[in-house]
């Protein structure tokens, strides 16, 4: 089992099992940044903990986006398709959440094929 902790200690941003990596919700570190801003950072930093974790996008098996504003779903789509592979997408829902300060505009959690 590999297990990636986080800073604050309450959760795990990873955990692999059984050939499976679970990647806890996601959110930008710059919050300045618009919704397609964050979203583009979000996924830059899944492909550097997927690597991390011997796999890749192409095993990606579902994604949970949840967005401060349901309405910015077409914003992020762009962002969601580059980075996809085609062919290989996950099963995907998106949800509207009130999250967990003001400047977060989105967060994304994984669960891919180890």
């Amino acid at each position: 089992m590999i297990t990636h902790y986080t800073p604050a200690g309450h959760k795990s941003d990873m955990v692999a099992y059984n050939g499976m990596l679970f990647v806890s919700g996601i959110v930008a570190s710059d919050l300045s940044l618009p919704v397609e801003g964050q979203a583009a950072e979000i996924l830059a930093k899944f492909d550097t903990m997927l690597a991390e974790a011997g796999t890749s996008k192409e095993r990606l098996l579902s994604a949970t986006i949840w967005l401060a504003d349901i309405d910015d779903r077409a914003k992020i789509s762009d962002a969601w398709n580059a980075w996809v592979v085609p062919g290989k997408q996950p099963a995907r829902v998106c949800i509207g959440a009130a999250l967990a300060a003001p400047d977060i505009r989105i967060e994304i959690a994984l669960v891919a094929a180890v």
